[in-house]
């Protein structure tokens, strides 16, 4: 199962008329059983995911804003949520 949604999809999903809530309730249900029930260690455990994907993004973000500058385009700023 992918817990990975980008924010054009978190905002469709959020939004949509036929939003299934079951999806995110398995998606806990599964994080819960792989830290073994115990409810810190999955919170603790999806803050860390978290800050991993920030950095992840953050990175994503500057590499293509060299990118940008070495072909001569206009640099964009992406405001991360």
């Amino acid at each position: 199962m992918n817990l990975v949604r980008s924010p054009a999809e978190s905002v469709v999903l959020a939004t949509s008329s036929t939003f299934d809530n079951s999806r995110y309730e398995q998606a806990c249900d599964q994080a819960i059983a792989m830290c073994d029930g115990n409810m810190r260690s999955t919170i603790k455990a999806l803050i860390m995911a978290n800050e991993y994907l920030e950095a992840e993004l953050s990175e994503l973000q500057a590499a293509v804003e060299i990118g940008c500058a070495r072909a001569g385009l206009p640099e964009t700023k992406i405001d991360a949520a």
